[in-house]
């Protein structure tokens, strides 16, 4: 079963997520503070974070930023308001997933099990396909730009896997949604937007003027043409 570490302060909800997803099986560490998420990391060594948004002193935004500057282990961000402006922030900031506080075990565990099985299923057919100066090696999932590797969010990696298996064909927002994050519902198109901007920094030149990840106005996005 996944490790998962979940940094939260309010103390009902950390015993709430604990004591159900111990029963489903999984092993936790629950802390309190940004300070001792960060601690823990190495010494748990976790599957994945559930990091709670609104955290005292260091917040889960400077928290997420922090675990991305030297990793790509999974986040998902746990907030009390869905449509808060620093959902977008979290997001931004390198989260692959968000849940709106109180949530059931049933639909934590389910994210948790989306977001890991993203990051180890490779996305369609094997092998390594070059577009440009970007290197795309499904079968290994990773990216190479340049000859560089390109560190990838697993959110981040499976949006452009499945964009670059696809050259040209525009993707609806709920499209990706369905098949990326696996929100079959009417879901965020904010996670979509915020993930299109993390992997524009990563594999663009320049992300303002996208080479590969193509905006097609009023419905979603393309990959391609390298021009």
């Amino acid at each position: 079963m996944p490790r998962v570490l979940l940094i939260e302060d309010d103390p009902s909800v950390r015993e709430g997520v604990v004591l159900g997803l111990r029963r489903r099986g999984h092993e936790l560490r629950a802390v309190g503070s940004g300070e001792a998420g960060l601690a823990a990391l190495g010494e748990f060594r976790p599957d994945l974070v559930l990091l709670d948004l609104m955290l005292p002193a260091m917040n889960g935004v400077q928290v997420c930023r922090r675990i991305r500057g030297t990793s790509q282990l999974p986040i998902i961000m746990l907030t009390a308001r869905g449509d808060d402006f620093d959902v977008v922030v979290g997001l931004e900031a390198g989260a692959d997933d968000y849940i709106v506080k109180p949530a059931r075990t049933e639909v934590i565990e389910a994210r948790i099990r989306a977001v890991l099985r993203r990051l180890a299923e490779p996305a369609g057919r094997g092998g390594t396909e070059i577009h440009g100066e970007l290197a795309v090696d499904r079968a290994g999932l990773s990216v190479v730009k340049a000859g560089q590797p390109v560190p990838l969010a697993p959110s981040e990696l499976r949006l452009l896997l499945h964009l670059s298996a696809s050259p040209e064909q525009v993707f609806s927002r709920q499209q990706l949604l369905e098949y990326v994050w696996e929100h079959s519902y009417h879901g965020d198109a904010r996670l979509v937007d915020a993930c299109v901007r993390r992997l524009r920094q990563k594999v663009e030149d320049a992300a303002g003027s996208p080479r590969y990840i193509q905006t097609v106005r009023g419905f979603g996005y393309r990959f391609g043409p390298l021009g």
